[in-house]
């Protein structure tokens, strides 16, 4: 007899993207246009201007946050 799925079981491959920076979003250090979005391991977010991005980075990488550029100037 063939081992066979359940109905109930689901293969879940989906990515989960965050949405683009808006004019809207502002640093969380210093309330400028956020250009880089900072993913930490744990879930949470934090917008940076490209200044502090810049100056924080290395923590953040040490951090093992994901760093995401905004594409084009918001």
């Amino acid at each position: 007899m063939e081992a066979t799925r359940s109905n109930t079981e689901v293969a879940m491959n989906a990515t989960l993207t965050s949405p683009e920076l808006t004019r809207a979003d502002r640093c969380d250090r210093c309330g400028a246009a956020a250009r880089v979005r900072a993913k930490l391991p744990s879930g949470a977010e934090l917008l940076f201007c490209q200044h502090h991005a810049n100056k924080h980075e290395s923590k953040l990488i040490e951090l093992a946050a994901v760093l995401e550029k905004s594409p084009v100037e918001v």
